[in-house]
């Protein structure tokens, strides 16, 4: 069996805030949707039960086989029979976006250029907007409200709920599909109307803060765990001058590939472990690659929207004593789901098992608790636990 694989699935609300783990040996796919979900925490998910999971997934194939020689949407059987499952994470997923899975396994999605947050007053935030995206053309800025989303008041609905009206749903979220977006800035309000395009995922973003005429500090962004954003992960940590901390930001990262999170993690570890997970009871291990930089001071800033994959990176950094966390509890999605093929081409995931962090700690349900819990302005204090680790800032 190969290392599993974290993904993003984007469908609906409930599979929008859903990072699943997946085997690349079973069905190659997976990766990050578009919009950059700030999740809420959720509720406590069902527990592993190999043997009704591997019987759950019989049942939904013969569902999907049956309405498929009937004429019907197997999709559709498939999902009627998972939403009675119990499986809280369990979806189905047809072809056309598992195709979006597939584009996004090389960090493009179709979206507007935009990620939310809760503000502390509790209004929704625009916290990123992607250079040259429909939402950069229309003067969209972070720090702007967001008001309305197609005529929809999204300021009580959960900013995952708030990402899911961004993408739009299985016959909205296609190129050149139009979404309404209500945005206030100061005083002024304004509508604005944004056609979703293919876009690029900016995943890794790599600037110096603070310490002017010394070495400083190096902000590491990663937006999600794509292709790639392992290696550019170490890579700027390998570039950073001699004596820089490390400052890596993981709020609001979804998650992504498990591979790339490993790689991420073996930036800072010579080795070592860096996550288990079990298959129907079975133990398997995640192990950092050797070399790491294992001197260099490093804080982890993370939210109620850093999931899975980005959890799988906090949570080693931080059993391994590598890094001191900052900010809010993680969002809590630590279980394995098995993709199978249906009949009609549809994709259905069933749960069958969770992983854990180097200590032995459950994520699932529970989220990651960060070392220093800090409420408002995260950044500037763990800026300063950064310089008080002798990381400059």
């Amino acid at each position: 069996m190969s290392d599993p694989e974290c993904r993003v699935g984007p469908r609906g609300l409930r599979r929008g805030a859903a990072l699943t783990l997946v085997f690349a040996s079973v069905l190659a796919a997976g990766a990050a949707t578009g919009a950059l979900p700030y999740g809420e925490k959720p509720e406590p998910p069902v527990h592993v039960r190999s043997v009704a999971a591997t019987a759950d997934r019989d049942a939904v194939a013969e569902a999907a086989a049956e309405a498929v020689a009937d004429g019907k949407s197997g999709t559709e059987a498939a999902e009627e029979v998972v939403s009675r499952s119990g499986d809280r994470w369990g979806a189905v997923y047809d072809e056309r976006e598992y195709q979006e899975f597939e584009q996004a396994l090389d960090g493009t999605y179709t979206g507007v250029g935009l990620a939310a947050r809760r503000s502390a007053d509790g209004q929704v935030s625009v916290s990123r907007v992607q250079p040259g995206s429909p939402a950069d053309r229309a003067g969209i800025r972070a720090g702007d409200l967001l008001r309305t989303i197609d005529g929809r008041r999204v300021d009580r609905l959960p900013v995952s709920d708030v990402v899911a009206l961004l993408r739009g749903d299985a016959t909205s979220a296609e190129v050149g599909s139009a979404v309404s977006l209500g945005v206030r800035r100061g005083t002024v309000s304004r509508t604005e109307t944004l056609r979703r395009a293919r876009l690029a995922v900016e995943a890794v973003t790599v600037r110096r803060i603070g310490g002017s005429g010394s070495a400083g500090a190096v902000l590491i962004e990663v937006a999600s765990f794509t292709k790639g954003s392992g290696t550019a992960v170490r890579d700027a940590v390998r570039q950073a001058p001699a004596g820089a901390g490390v400052l890596l930001d993981l709020r609001g990262n979804p998650g992504g590939l498990v591979k790339e999170a490993v790689t991420a993690a073996s930036a800072f570890l010579d080795g070592g472990l860096v996550a288990t997970y079990d298959v129907h009871g079975e133990q398997h291990a995640l192990y950092a690659g050797a070399g790491g930089d294992t001197e260099r001071p490093v804080v982890v800033l993370v939210d109620g929207g850093t999931m899975s994959a980005a959890e799988l990176v906090t949570g080693a950094l931080q059993d391994r004593g590598r890094a001191v966390t900052v900010g809010s509890r993680t969002f809590g999605k630590g279980s394995v789901q098995m993709p199978s093929e249906l009949a009609g081409g549809s994709v259905a995931e069933l749960t069958v098992g969770h992983y854990r962090t180097p200590a032995g700690r459950g994520v699932d349900g529970k989220g990651i608790t960060p070392d220093l819990a800090v409420s408002s302005r995260a950044q500037e204090r763990a800026e300063t636990v950064l310089s008080g680790l002798g990381g400059g800032s």
